[in-house]
Formats: structure tokens, sequence, C-alpha cells
């Protein structure tokens, strides 16, 4: 009999979901597997926004310490969590497919104006701890007030209409989760427009360096395309010096004919507007450089108006 690899993962609906999801593929290649549910930082600490927070990996590191000490086989994470710099002793043995990239704006019927931009009306209330989307938002409504809220996907759902008038929230948690959203008016937001966090939408399959066995088990799993894609994003917010935490976005597609397009958003603060900026390259290579100099360029002119 195989010996059962142990899984490690946070235990909100979400990451369960995602847990499962790896089980499934792992019992189609014939590989026994448990589940080790860990509690992080991100999940204890439910009072405060992310960039109130302490430190990096709030929905990582203790996950990353059991595996680094053997706990754990292999961690799954939502790939969008996972700061840039890799603990020394781990790697990224793979990812799944994408989900569904956009975020969702889920008002309130009574908070709808369909003759604004985004049908939400004017001084609506937001709800949303991510720096990214406050950042975005804004830019397209100045109007808009917004109000940090934690939580897991249903959490932070169900604080509409009661806190805030509508929350912003991951396509792919909803769909994964199969919510019912029929009671909210539902507004999708394009991601060349609103752009999502690097790799929103991924699993990442983290293991330990050094093993070989679960590295060939991830193999037959793994979604090569979907990696060269977020490989490009992740590659733009690292060199931004970026965290999950910032004002960061990222989305990468690969057209049929092997052209590459990438849409990038990068702010210095939340309440701050976004430089945003798109290229298209035939190749990857140099790619993430190139995105991130004019991104730089664009912001330094930006910077000179102001003086000027």
């Amino acid at each position: 009999m195989k010996k059962s690899i142990i899984i490690g993962t946070r235990g909100s609906q979400l990451a369960l979901w995602q847990a499962h999801f790896l089980q499934a593929q792992l019992a189609d290649i014939g590989c026994p597997s448990e589940l080790k549910i860990i509690k992080t930082k991100g999940d204890r600490i439910q009072d405060l926004s992310f960039n109130k927070i302490e430190g990096k990996g709030f929905f990582t590191k203790e996950i990353e310490e059991q595996l680094l000490n053997g706990s754990i086989d292999l961690a799954v994470h939502s790939y969008k969590d996972l700061p840039t710099e890799m603990p020394k002793g781990l790697k990224l043995a793979g990812n799944s497919y994408r989900e569904d990239p956009r975020d969702l704006l889920l008002i309130n019927t009574n908070a709808v104006d369909k003759t604004l931009p985004l049908q939400l009306k004017k001084g609506a209330v937001v709800g949303t701890s991510s720096a990214r989307r406050k950042s975005q938002l804004l830019a397209l409504r100045s109007d808009l007030k917004m109000q940090d809220i934690r939580g897991n996907v249903p959490t932070r759902l169900k604080k509409v209409p009661t806190q805030v008038e509508a929350v912003v929230l991951a396509a792919a948690g909803i769909q994964r989760l199969e919510i019912d959203v029929r009671e909210y008016t539902v507004v999708a937001l394009n991601p060349q427009q609103c752009v999502p966090a690097p790799a929103q939408g991924v699993l990442a399959f983290q293991i330990r360096e050094n093993d070989e066995k679960i590295q060939a088990v991830i193999n037959q799993i793994k979604d090569s395309k979907v990696e060269e894609i977020i490989t490009i994003e992740r590659s733009i917010l690292q060199l931004l010096g970026g965290g999950c935490q910032q004002p960061i976005g990222v989305y990468c597609e690969k057209k049929e004919d092997a052209v590459f397009q990438v849409w990038a958003s990068h702010a210095q603060a939340w309440n701050e507007e976004p430089i945003t900026v798109f290229v298209e390259s035939e190749t990857k290579e140099g790619l993430a450089e190139k995105v991130v100099a004019l991104l730089q360029s664009d912001a330094k002119k930006k910077s000179l108006s102001r003086v000027i």
C-alpha cells in the first residue's frame, strides 16, 4: 500500500475546497492523501487590515513551517497569497488550472445606480481590505468610500448590506464554493480594466526542495500552460518588490499566435491613483523587466508633472 501524502491547508471553506480538489487529482493518479488543517496568522487576526499586520505570508508561514519540519508533505495555497520570496528549503512544485481571474463587485440592490460607472450609487460604501482593489476602484470612482472588512468569502458577503453596500470578491472563490449571489447585483470587473492580483484564480503546490518523490507526483497533475503565464505575472510582482498587501495588479494572456499581452497596475498607496500599462510581446524573455520599466517610467513622469 502506498504511503498517504499529508497535505497542509488552512481551514476556511475555500481552502478546504482547494485541498479537496488536490486530493481528487492525486486520487486520479492512484496517490492516497489526507489533510492536516493549520491555522495561520491571517486566520487568527481578523480585526486588522493586511497593511496593519506585521510581516509577510499571513496565510502561508505556519503551513510552510510544518512543511519544513516534516509534519506535512505538501502544501496547497491560493497562489496570490504566496510571498514572492520562498523560504529556504522549499519550492513550488507546480500549479492548478486557472479559474476565472476577475474580481466581482456584489452590490445590495438598494445601492444600485445603473447610470453610473460600476452601477454603484454616489458615495456608496464598498467593503474590501485589498489595497489593490481600493486603488483601482477609487481611480474609476473617486466618490466611493472604502471600508476594511476581513473574514472568509461567505463572512465578507454577509456584511452586505448591514456594514457595507457592496463587497469585492474574487470570482474564483464564488464559483468554487458555488455561492448563490442572485440577491445581489453582480458586476464583473474586466481584468484589463481592474487588474487582478498576480496568479489570481490559481492554486500553488509547495513542497520541500529535495523531495523528488512528491515532485514526480505533482509533475503528473500540474498545468504547465498556466505556469508559463503566471510566472510572468509573479516576476513582475517580485521586481516591484510587492506582496499580497501591496496595490499591485498584473494580468497576462497568451494569444493563439503565441503573443503575450500583459496589463499591470501599480500605486504607491491604496489611496493614490495607480499607474496602468499594457505591453504586448512575441517573447516572454525580458517581458517582466519591460513592464516594470514602463511602470516606473510613467510613475516618474507623473511625479515630475506634480512638481512642475
